[in-house]
């Protein structure tokens, strides 16, 4: 009785952790907003906004949102180069479909940042909608 009630505490130290880090990541990503095709397009127009396309740098050259900046959050050195981003822009992150965009404003929010946009339909519903792609 006091082995399983030692493996349960033990199982628990160790789920716990992974836990509670999953649900701060996506605490810290629902307080990113959410746009659209047509905010994207009418925000991309400011200079005060920038368009970080987080996919990989061959996906990127295959094909991207006009005036977008290529930053691959699967980058080992994403966390340091994001890190000399300017703080005083506003961001709209976006992939292909949404998992990596929103894995890009999780490291952003930790880091500090407040000016993110989750363009979490990212550059299929772009493309699909018609608008301009630059290679």
């Amino acid at each position: 009785m006091r082995n399983r009630f030692l493996m349960v505490c033990l199982g628990f130290c160790l789920i716990a952790p992974a836990a509670w880090s999953a649900d701060e990541a996506a605490h810290a990503h629902s307080k990113v907003k959410q746009v659209d095709v047509e905010q994207v397009d009418k925000l991309r127009a400011h200079k005060t906004n920038v368009v970080l396309d987080v996919r990989s740098e061959k996906e990127f050259k295959a094909g991207h949102i006009p005036g977008a900046m290529n930053l691959d959050v699967a980058d080992p050195d994403f966390d340091a180069k994001a890190a000399k981003l300017d703080r005083s822009k506003t961001y709209i992150t976006h992939c292909v479909i949404g998992h990596r965009s929103a894995k890009a404003c999780e490291k952003l929010t930790a880091a500090g940042f407040t000016n993110i946009l989750d363009f979490s339909s990212g550059l299929r519903a772009w493309e699909k909608a018609g608008k301009p792609v630059e290679k």
